[in-house]
């Protein structure tokens, strides 16, 4: 295995590996390593199937089931983002991933079914560097905050109801995962690394606050934590595989290819609840 870091805060491409073969007892290991040291990992060409994806997920914990996009049709734990099938909009918005549940997700892998030929490109930012940066000061008003996650931030009734199937699941979702809490800054369970822990595309409002400071404040994180020396931009060939700690990190999916066809394969791994 070779880790090339990619940039000072986030990022390791990894070659010299198939992902098609993780049978040693060694690998996942160093893996895991590999993902709490820079957060994001990148493999060039590994053209999973489904069914491998989903055993390397699995290899990392419980996978989740979205509750709105749809899965492939024989591995049901694999999303299936079609770009000709589904509105991905809202994948162009700096988001964690289903921070609208009480346990949001630990991490997930991504696989490159089709790419466009330029565009398409990913990028992820470090929440642990955006909070190493903060003055003392802003760390300790932070402290003791919580914050809200509404799932109806990213999947609102203006894309998301066009037939009657799809207003009924998103209805569906909201009565199963009506609006959470979790801590404006979690520590990760593994590295003991403070991070900031809200998002454009679910955090709603900061509790503790009235509803003008609450924009205010959040407005500021949001593009603190997405500076561009917090993050790495991927461009995609297909078969490439991402690998991301979902509990530190905030992405973002450039949706600029217009109607190039973009087809990406998530598996997600189910987290704990932030502390």
């Amino acid at each position: 295995m070779d880790i090339q870091k990619l940039t000072p805060a986030i990022g390791a491409q990894i070659s010299d590996i198939d992902l098609n073969q993780i049978q040693d007892a060694d690998t996942l290991p160093k893996l895991q390593a590999a993902l709490s040291e820079h957060q994001v990992l990148f493999f060039r060409r590994q053209y999973l199937k489904p069914e491998v994806q989903r055993d390397l997920a699995a290899a990392f914990g419980h996978l989740h089931i979205h509750p709105i996009f749809p899965s492939h049709e024989t591995v049901k734990e694999i999303i299936v983002l079609d770009s000709h099938l589904l509105d991905l909009k809202d994948n162009e918005l700096w988001h964690t991933d289903v921070t609208f549940l009480e346990k949001p997700a630990m991490g997930c892998v991504l696989s490159a079914v089709q790419v466009p030929a330029y565009g398409g490109d990913t990028l992820w930012a470090s929440l642990t560097r955006a909070y190493a940066d903060l003055s003392p000061a802003m760390k300790q008003f932070l402290s003791g905050l919580t914050a809200e996650h509404d799932i109806s931030r990213s999947f609102p009734d203006s894309r998301f109801t066009q037939t009657k199937e799809a207003k009924a699941s998103l209805e569906k979702a909201r009565q199963d995962y009506p609006p959470v809490s979790h801590p404006v800054i979690r520590t990760h369970p593994v590295t003991g690394e403070k991070c900031l822990f809200v998002t454009e595309g679910f955090t709603s409002r900061i509790n503790e606050l009235s509803p003008e400071e609450s924009d205010i404040l959040l407005a500021f994180l949001f593009k603190h934590s997405t500076r561009p020396t917090y993050a790495v931009r991927w461009h995609w060939q297909n078969g490439d595989v991402a690998i991301w700690d979902n509990r530190c990190t905030a992405h973002l999916a450039c949706f600029d290819y217009g109607n190039a066809h973009r087809i990406m394969h998530r598996a997600t791994v189910t987290g704990d609840k932030p502390f």
